[in-house]
């Protein structure tokens, strides 16, 4: 399965000068249909040990870059790991963002169109099948569906395997696709060890080569 996704416009980052608001974690609308969540459940444990202060100090340097209509309801466009895991443990929480662009209108259709021509919207679901039709995407964080490739993907990333291509709106969930088509012994995002050996080799190997983020033969990052 390869990913049919369109071209897409880099998502602004803030400067020191941007404006940030404190905004419901809970109130936030996902751009995108699945996660990993070995990733969720890992970032999980580092937000468990913080207060709800020191979470939201963290927070601050990792805004979330949002899509907002005339209604006021935001999309976020990034954050969706991160986010998805502090609103596990703490429904109340409350997170920093900024406004990248707003939408004049408040039909929401309005707004995921404009994502789309954007090409800020991630439309496949876990099992890789889509693209699936826009108005169907979750409406919560805590409704986004577990991908275990995309979880496979976020650990070899994790060892240094592949390169973070922040630039690249999905790079992961093209990884996960890439994955997808080779013969991998069954596995879950609980349990990555049966895959991790072949996964390891496979994204390594001359196969990936033109794809963004291959490393060659090198070994994990120190």
């Amino acid at each position: 399965m390869s990913l049919r996704l369109s071209v897409y416009q880099n998502i602004p980052k803030p400067t020191p000068d941007t404006p940030l608001v404190e905004v419901s974690v809970a109130a936030l609308r996902p751009t995108q249909w699945c996660v990993g969540y070995a990733e969720v459940w890992a970032r999980q444990v580092d937000f468990s040990s913080d207060s709800r202060q020191t979470r939201l100090d963290y927070l601050r340097k990792k805004p979330v870059p949002m899509v907002r209509n005339a209604a006021g309801s935001l999309w976020m466009v990034d954050r969706h790991h991160r986010l998805r895991s502090l609103l596990g443990i703490d429904p109340e929480a409350t997170t920093w963002g900024y406004v990248i662009a707003e939408v004049d209108d408040q039909n929401p259709t309005a707004a995921i169109t404009y994502l789309q021509t954007q090409g800020w919207l991630y439309l496949y679901d876990s099992r890789g099948q889509g693209p699936r039709h826009p108005s169907e995407l979750p409406r919560s964080l805590l409704t986004l569906e577990d991908d275990p490739y995309r979880s496979l993907v976020w650990k070899l990333k994790q060892e240094g395997l592949i390169k973070p291509q922040a630039h690249i709106p999905y790079h992961e969930f093209r990884w996960a696709a890439w994955l997808r088509q080779r013969p991998l012994p069954p596995f879950s995002s609980r349990q990555l060890e049966p895959a991790l050996a072949p996964a390891r080799r496979l994204v390594c190997s001359e196969s990936a080569r033109n794809m963004a983020g291959w490393k060659g033969e090198k070994q994990p990052d120190s």
